[in-house]
């Protein structure tokens, strides 16, 4: 599963999140939301989503410092250049992104999707993705039972159609 939140549009993935800055020459540290932060080392720009514009970053450096991901970019050399961006997303164009195995989804396509149950009948929207060690658990929103947590195993989550934005499951004993 690749923790990516979408903000600008379809066509873009949320790789991380600058937390804070990181020293004065304009380096910052980055939440990754990404599940292999390493991944930064082979961007060569990301796009930072101020919510009034998006600007292209060009990566000039990597560091990895606890469990964030410490970047600097070209031509922002000093704390005062990149402190107002913090807390701001950044991005990357979904053709840019990884590619996924058989059964892996990027989050943003799973968030909002419709669920519906084995028989063909409407059950809720996914709300949110927990993830645990073992399984990420879809947190759906169902009308009739409230929240619902969904284990993502395949004894629960029989389809998965990004395109049509519609999931299958089937609702084993106890979840509801």
């Amino acid at each position: 599963m690749q923790n990516q939140n979408q903000n600008i549009s379809d066509d873009y993935l949320q790789v991380g999140v600058i937390a804070t800055t990181h020293g004065i020459r304009g380096e910052v540290k980055v939440f990754p939301t990404t599940d292999d932060p390493s991944r930064f080392r082979m961007l060569k720009s990301v796009i930072l989503d101020t919510g009034r514009e998006q600007k292209i970053l060009e990566i000039e450096g990597v560091k990895f410092f606890k469990q964030y991901v410490i970047l600097k970019f070209r031509g922002i050399d000093n704390i005062n250049d990149i402190e107002k961006y913090r807390k701001m997303p950044l991005m990357i164009p979904r053709s840019d992104a990884v590619e996924l195995e058989e059964d892996e989804y990027f989050m943003a396509d799973i968030i909002g999707m419709r669920v519906e149950t084995d028989d063909g009948k409407d059950f809720g929207i996914v709300k949110d993705i927990m993830e645990t060690g073992a399984n990420d658990v879809y947190v759906v929103d169902s009308a009739l039972h409230g929240e619902v947590l969904i284990p993502a195993i395949k004894d629960c989550i029989l389809e998965v159609n990004v395109e049509e934005k519609k999931m299958r499951v089937r609702l084993l004993d106890g979840l509801i």
